[in-house]
């Protein structure tokens, strides 16, 4: 795991976008593991930026969004469906037919689940993952005492994560209870994974998945297994870590 430590978030961001440009370059196609919130937003601002100044093109690249609402409209404006769209799709010019998003009002969405873990898996994988993290340490919507071999499935949000997401809503109650997402197994099987949090409020979910023991309490520490897993923080997400300085220095 290799720890960066930022001034700001928007140092974070720029930092984030570096190591997806580098992981990708020369890629006929690359794919993309595509996270939602607002931890990667800024890093998305800045692919966007280097897709307008011609130093980076991805229109020929795949996109997997980690996770999508159940029961939620597609065409709603908090569906991961129109989130990607407005964030990623339209910014990085990428093809929306090679975008893809969880089903999440299928008929079964155990079924549309498996059918998205196998279309990962005909893609040939991801190559970067982008992630952020939940307050409660999860990935994408896995939560708390989730599974480290889960794959794509059906998850109940539990009432931190929902009061969390309750400000992208007209009120708590239109917070969906349940999503499709992608399983930490999925997620472990991506060949880089970069990870963007910042502020306060993300501190102790850092610390415990960075210098905590790997442990389903805090699904985010599974990314200590990763083979190449970088974590891009700022001084306020990192206000936890006992041993800041040493990431610092590593950095230096």
């Amino acid at each position: 795991m290799d720890v960066v430590i930022c001034r700001d978030a928007e140092t974070a961001g720029k930092v984030a976008a570096d190591r997806v440009a580098e992981y990708i370059e020369g890629l006929p196609t690359p794919v993309l593991g595509l996270a939602t919130g607002s931890s990667p937003l800024r890093l998305y601002a800045e692919l966007a930026r280097r897709v307008d100044s011609g130093a980076l093109d991805v229109s020929h690249g795949l996109g997997f969004a980690l996770d999508e609402y159940a029961g939620l409209d597609p065409a709603h404006p908090e569906s991961y469906r129109s989130v990607i769209t407005r964030t990623v799709v339209g910014p990085l010019r990428m093809d929306p037919a090679r975008v893809h998003v969880p089903d999440g009002t299928a008929e079964d969405l155990q079924v549309a689940a498996d059918d998205y873990d196998a279309a990962i898996r005909a893609a040939g994988g991801v190559d970067v993952q982008i992630l952020g993290i939940g307050s409660n340490g999860h990935l994408g919507f896995n939560e708390p005492f989730s599974s480290f071999a889960s794959r794509t499935r059906v998850k109940t949000l539990t009432p931190q994560t929902r009061s969390d997401n309750a400000r992208f809503f007209d009120s708590p109650e239109q917070v969906p209870t349940h999503c499709v997402t992608q399983g930490l197994g999925t997620i472990m099987d991506s060949r880089a994974a970069v990870l963007v949090a910042t502020g306060e409020h993300k501190a102790a979910a850092v610390a415990a998945m960075i210098e905590g023991p790997v442990a389903a309490v805090c699904p985010g520490s599974v990314l200590q297994f990763h083979p190449k897993a970088v974590i891009v923080i700022d001084e306020a997400a990192a206000s936890g870590l006992a041993y800041a300085d040493y990431f610092r220095g590593i950095a230096g």
